[in-house]
């Protein structure tokens, strides 16, 4: 996993600069430009392990004195007398003055920064960006050294360039075990906050009617309606003529 995050974060920052061939300008210019603002401090009283400081206190030491072995070291190199071009040696020259800015400021800035928060992220990320900057350019002095200049140099700046890579490698593989440890604090947190909102909710009631509706009564049939007197009967109905008194003459 380490190793993991640490070449992806470095193949996608080199790949877009160098693909644009303004890699080591820009990480040049980067050195050179005055620290960024502090990142917003997290807030205090949240316990951090003992472990934990004591990892970054000796971390921050150990960069500490790399830096001051890289600034002794190019301080003794001679790059006006190394076998190359004058543009070489004046680009050479551009570079190890942005080392030597950012040791002397940048690098203290954020350095100081992280101690007085030791779990922040955002300044923990801040520093391996500036940790991969200064490898990069470092490593180009180192090999432009062991290339036109004398074999002391390019062995002094080899060591404090393993060194610096060995602390930006501690530095990611603390990033990555700081984000895994939020990360479940969140969830931790999600969960608590979702218990206690359903134990403040008041318990729903559930109003069982089990009373039966009253029947509504039959309705009554109504009696039919019988034909008036001398109405007319429906059609297709039949009528029996009514039987007439039978008169008997008597015979005369």
């Amino acid at each position: 996993m380490l190793m993991g995050l640490d070449t992806f974060i470095r193949k996608m920052t080199r790949s877009f600069l160098l693909n644009s061939g303004l890699y080591f300008t820009c990480i040049t210019m980067a050195l050179g430009q005055a620290p960024m603002p502090a990142p917003a401090i997290t807030p205090q009283g949240a316990p951090v392990s003992y472990a934990s400081i004591t990892q970054l206190n000796g971390l921050l030491s150990q960069l500490e004195a790399t830096s001051k072995n890289a600034q002794a070291d190019l301080v003794k190199l001679r790059i006006e007398h190394w076998k190359t071009s004058s543009a070489d040696k004046k680009q050479q020259l551009g570079y190890v003055d942005s080392i030597q800015r950012n040791l002397q400021g940048a690098l203290p800035e954020i350095m100081t920064q992280l101690q007085a928060t030791p779990e922040d992220l955002a300044a923990s990320f801040k520093l391996y960006r500036n940790l991969d900057a200064l490898c990069s350019v470092l490593g180009n002095v180192a090999e432009s050294a062991g290339a036109f200049g004398s074999k002391d140099d390019f062995q002094s700046l080899s060591n404090d360039l393993d060194a610096f890579d060995g602390s930006r490698k501690q530095l990611a593989e603390r990033i990555e075990n700081l984000a895994t440890s939020k990360e479940a604090e969140l969830v931790r947190l999600r969960t608590d906050l979702q218990t206690a909102r359903a134990a403040a909710e008041p318990p729903k009631k559930i109003v069982v009617d089990d009373t039966e509706p009253p029947k509504k009564p039959a309705a009554k049939k109504k009696p039919a309606k019988k034909p008036a007197d001398g109405a007319k009967p429906a059609a297709g109905s039949t009528t029996t003529p009514s039987a007439q008194p039978q008169t008997t003459t008597k015979p005369q």
